[in-house]
């Protein structure tokens, strides 16, 4: 409207304004002026001398910065302690090799062809870093480490029909990864832990130097979406992946349309197949959600949650009709960090609150339920009964991430809250299986430990046919609190099988109620790193199935992939004479082999692995 009226009134001026001759003169030599500037800027953009004078200033600031980070920071490994060896780095093989003839152990003629994908942090250069500078110390958390993906190929022979299996890892190739590849150096300062100053100057100078407060992970979880596999780290957009030579294929943003960080555990909705995703940032807007239309072309609705901080949160909840927010008090505060407090902190004093909101709901649909503060990473599911939503996760009672203040030694600080709990838990890690119950209608609350604290564990799956609906069983790795407080490193040494269905629903006692859960616990010193929940092909029962692992014995220094089958209660192992990285999180893919890979399509999915059916 501005123009046109603008335009109307040029073209209808009967006659020129009067002005004094001192004002006409001063305007005609600031036309003149501006147009000698527009021509000069004209020419120096069109002008390759003039594009490499910018370029040239602009590669010697970076060299100078550059010349500033190797002259001011002193960059040294972090030390692994011997009991913490099998958690250090190792190298890209290259090509696939058949591991066949070093397997022991059957693998069942009912078992589905497929990729199995496991996804960790292998920091580049040995290890990760600490730096001191004039600014302090600045250190990576054990969160970091670019991500290598580990898969095995399991098929048939075309011609024998007998089993084969073929492993191959390789690093996520992102932006990042490829620039310090380039350089054949670390690039980026650590920018997560440490002394308020070295971490806000290592910020700066990788923000001034690379365009990034910090470089992309890409180390936390591989899942699938129409199709595609993604691996992703919730500090930038997933990264397609070749699940087959595990080759990274490149950013994916849904066409553009989602331009921050990425959720590492995005859930697919029920019935309709789409993604739920969701993206926090420690600058406004702190936490949006989002949903991806089924064919991951789209994003069909954003939102702005409207929260007041930026809460850690990692993981999304969905039902048939809702989404399920988790808003507990790990946060992420850069004015923290500009005062002197550290970038990440878990207070224990602060509120807790889970938020229910329709699937394509406003800030201003969702429904806060406060609940008692704790520590939760991993939801196992969600789903709706009767006027309730129940939540099902695993809770602790503080937080692994990030770790002890600055200065303080870190292995005393993980090895003591490892300790198996003899009186308060208020300082442990110890995880447990938790419910929340919210009445949508009274607002009321009712929460409870579902497994008492006789054993910890984490990193909870489920046949994913039943992610958003009522579930019967659930899967978790369980902690060998010893192991972990020895090596100051979480280590697994069992699983669980969790039976929802039997649960008592006395709640007068803390301890009444608790479910019935079936362990399987490992040999000494054998630890397991991620699970993935196998559906057999045909079976009807939701726990008709697999529960396939990686599993270490320090003991002989050996790995295996490991079976069980809790329905029948048959275990069985492959053993591999070969080392694998044991990380800290999460696993796993796995995607069946078919001659044709354009057809492939999706049969079942769980929070951290995925088996496809062709």
């Amino acid at each position: 409207m501005v123009a046109s009226s603008y335009a109307f009134q040029v073209s209808c001026s009967l006659q020129r304004p009067s002005v004094s001759p001192k004002e006409d003169a001063h305007s005609r030599a600031s036309l003149s002026s501006s147009l000698r500037l527009k021509t000069f800027l004209k020419v120096f953009h069109q002008n390759p001398v003039f594009h490499n004078v910018e370029r040239t200033a602009k590669e010697a600031s970076l060299r100078l910065l550059d010349a500033f980070v190797d002259l001011a920071f002193e960059i040294v490994d972090q030390p692994l302690l011997p009991c913490q060896s099998n958690f250090a780095p190792v190298e890209e093989i290259g090509a696939a090799v058949l591991v066949t003839d070093a397997v022991t152990g059957t693998i069942p003629d009912d078992f589905t062809e497929g990729v199995y994908i496991r996804n960790g942090p292998n920091p580049l250069f040995g290890g990760l870093k600490s730096t001191t500078s004039i600014f302090g110390k600045s250190s990576h958390s054990w969160l970091e480490g670019e991500g290598m993906l580990h898969a095995l190929h399991v098929f048939r022979d075309s011609i024998s029909g007998r089993w084969k299996i073929s492993y191959i890892n390789r690093h996520v190739d992102t932006d990042t990864f490829k620039l310090e590849k380039k350089r054949e150096k670390p690039a980026f300062l650590p920018a997560i832990e440490g002394d308020s100053a070295a971490v806000l100057s290592a910020h700066l100078l990788n923000w001034l130097r690379f365009g990034l407060v910090d470089k992309y992970h890409s180390n936390t979880n591989v899942f699938e979406h129409s199709r595609k596999v993604y691996s992703i780290a919730e500090n930038y957009i997933p990264q397609e992946i070749d699940p087959f030579t595990l080759e990274t294929k490149g950013n994916w943003d849904i066409n553009r349309y989602w331009k921050r960080p990425f959720t590492s555990h995005p859930k697919k909705a029920p019935d309709t197949g789409e993604l739920v995703v969701i993206g926090i940032h420690p600058r406004k807007p702190y936490f949006e959600l989002g949903v991806v239309s089924a064919d991951g072309n789209r994003l069909i609705h954003k939102v702005d949650l409207q929260l007041k901080r930026c809460c850690l949160c990692h993981e999304i909840g969905v039902t048939k009709r809702y989404n399920v927010i988790m808003d507990f008090p790990l946060t992420i505060d850069v004015n923290r960090l500009i005062t002197g407090g550290p970038l990440m902190k878990y207070n224990k004093e602060g509120y807790a609150q889970i938020g229910v909101m329709p699937r394509y709901g406003d800030s201003e649909s969702v429904k806060w339920f406060r609940v008692e503060p704790n520590c939760m990473f991993h939801i196992i599911n969600c789903y709706e009964h009767g006027d309730e939503v129940v939540a099902l996760a695993i809770t602790s009672s503080t937080s692994i991430i990030p770790g002890p203040d600055f200065g303080m030694n870190k292995f005393e600080w993980f090895s003591k809250r490892f300790k198996k709990i003899e009186q308060s838990e208020d300082e442990s890690f110890f995880s447990r299986v938790y419910e929340w119950r919210l009445n949508m209608n009274t607002g009321e609350v009712t929460e409870r430990n579902l497994t008492g604290m006789k054993y910890s564990m984490e990193l909870p799956i489920i046949n994913e046919k039943f992610i958003g609906i009522e579930n019967k069983f659930g899967y978790a790795q369980v902690a060998d609190l010893n192991a972990s407080s020895t090596s100051g490193m979480t280590k697994y040494g069992g699983l669980a099988k969790l039976y929802f269905e039997g649960r008592k629903v006395e709640l007068s006692n803390q301890h009444d109620g608790l479910i019935q859960v079936e362990y399987h616990m490992f040999p000494e010193n054998t630890f397991c790193s991620g699970a993935a929940f196998v559906p057999k092909s045909g079976g009807h029962a939701e726990d008709d199935g697999w529960i396939i692992t990686f599993v270490h014995d320090e003991s002989t220094d050996k790995s295996q992939l490991m079976q069980r089958n809790f329905q029948k209660n048959r275990l069985r192992r492959f053993l591999f004479q070969k080392e694998f990285l044991m990380d800290f999180m999460e696993l796993l893919f796995l995607y069946t082999h078919h001659d044709d890979r354009n057809h492939l399509t999706k049969y079942i999915c769980m929070l951290n692995s995925v088996y496809c059916k062709s």
